[in-house]
């Protein structure tokens, strides 16, 4: 695992959106899985809540399918529950992760967000922050894309950008161990950013740099 990273030696950045440059109040989190618990007949505690909407337990699926839920009930319930212009209003921009693509866009190399947020989520809380803007290549994953730790998503987002692992030197940045997987599976280095703190996550997440914050990428 790398001790530094110098940014300016980047060819291209990719990054990951929710819990990595962006997370939503509380509030909401805990009110989309009180709509999803009625709509499953079943209710979620504070710390299942936390977990699925944080992935600390690892793949999302696996966690639902531990907790007695079946993956194909759940996501329907809850795409079909969140709401685009309440979840904006909720979300706020990481400030490490304002500075960090303060700096970024400085410089000439390419910036692209790969994410599993959904095109109708993350097009609002992109435009209330101000953020479309900051990237050349926007992919939110679907079934045709592939889903991280799948790196396809990366790479159709580095085709976007007109980069190539093969060629150029990039990194992925995210907050869970899918990010880092889509990252080494793509030929790229992996950024893994804790938001939540190795105790309450329950593991550390490796990577070629670990870091609690942006700030530490400089």
């Amino acid at each position: 695992m790398a001790d530094f990273m110098v940014l300016s030696e980047y060819d291209f950045h990719l990054f990951d959106l929710d819990g990595t440059l962006v997370d939503a109040d509380w509030s909401y989190t805990r009110s989309v899985f009180d709509r999803v618990g009625d709509r499953l007949g079943r209710r979620f505690s504070d710390r299942e809540a936390y977990v699925l909407w944080h992935g600390l337990g690892g793949a999302r699926a696996d966690t639902l399918r531990d907790l007695g839920i079946d993956p194909d009930r759940f996501w329907p319930a809850f795409h079909a529950v969140e709401d685009p212009a309440a979840r904006a209003a909720s979300t706020f921009l990481h400030d490490d992760a304002a500075r960090l693509l303060d700096r970024l866009a400085e410089s000439t190399a390419p910036a692209g967000l790969v994410t599993h947020c959904q095109r109708f989520l993350a097009d609002p809380v992109l435009d209330r922050l101000d953020l479309h803007d900051r990237f050349d290549a926007i992919v939110c994953c679907t079934d045709d894309t592939g889903w991280k730790p799948d790196p396809d998503p990366l790479r159709l987002a580095m085709r976007e950008m007109g980069v190539s692992a093969a060629t150029d030197r990039g990194y992925y940045a995210g907050d869970g161990e899918s990010d880092v997987g889509a990252a080494w599976n793509a030929g790229l280095d992996a950024v893994h950013v804790e938001r939540v703190g190795h105790a309450d996550r329950g593991r550390c997440v490796l990577g070629d740099r670990r870091v609690d914050s942006f700030d530490e990428l400089w």
